[in-house]
């Protein structure tokens, strides 16, 4: 008689720092992650915002400022890294937004397939980052 020796089960566990390199993730859990960090860069980044807001609509002196700040800098700081710390903030608020509309989404509709979870998070990251693309070209100038 002769026995048929099953494979092994494969075990799950928490992956270790080490594993992150090899890890692949999917992307509805990158659009998780993204959702994630993209809310705390705007959290870390609210004494700018208001700063950003203050100065736009205090008068037109402080508006002339304010433009300014975009060509000139803001003390140390150039004007090109103004412009890319603001090109990150329209990032993560455009992607805050429409990750956070996807959740809704979902939440209403009970509607949770790995199909689905893919199509939406792959429509997150495209729709965030087309439109972060068109408001940077804004932002820079372009049109």
């Amino acid at each position: 008689m002769t026995s048929m020796a099953t494979p092994p089960r494969p075990v799950f566990r928490n992956i270790h720092i080490t594993d992150i390199a090899s890890y692949r993730l999917p992307l509805a859990g990158l659009v998780s992650i993204l959702h994630r960090i993209s809310g705390a860069l705007m959290f870390l980044l609210m004494p700018f915002i208001i700063w950003l807001f203050d100065t736009s609509l205090s008068s037109e002196v402080s508006y002339e400022r304010f433009s300014a700040a975009f060509v000139s800098g803001i003390g140390v700081v150039p004007g090109l890294i103004v412009k890319l710390v603001t090109l990150g903030l329209i990032w993560a608020y455009l992607h805050h937004f429409i990750a956070g509309v996807r959740h809704l989404w979902m939440d209403a509709t009970h509607s949770v397939s790995k199909v689905q979870g893919r199509t939406s998070a792959l429509f997150t990251l495209v729709l965030s980052l087309l439109l972060t693309l068109a408001l940077g070209a804004k932002l820079f100038g372009l049109y």
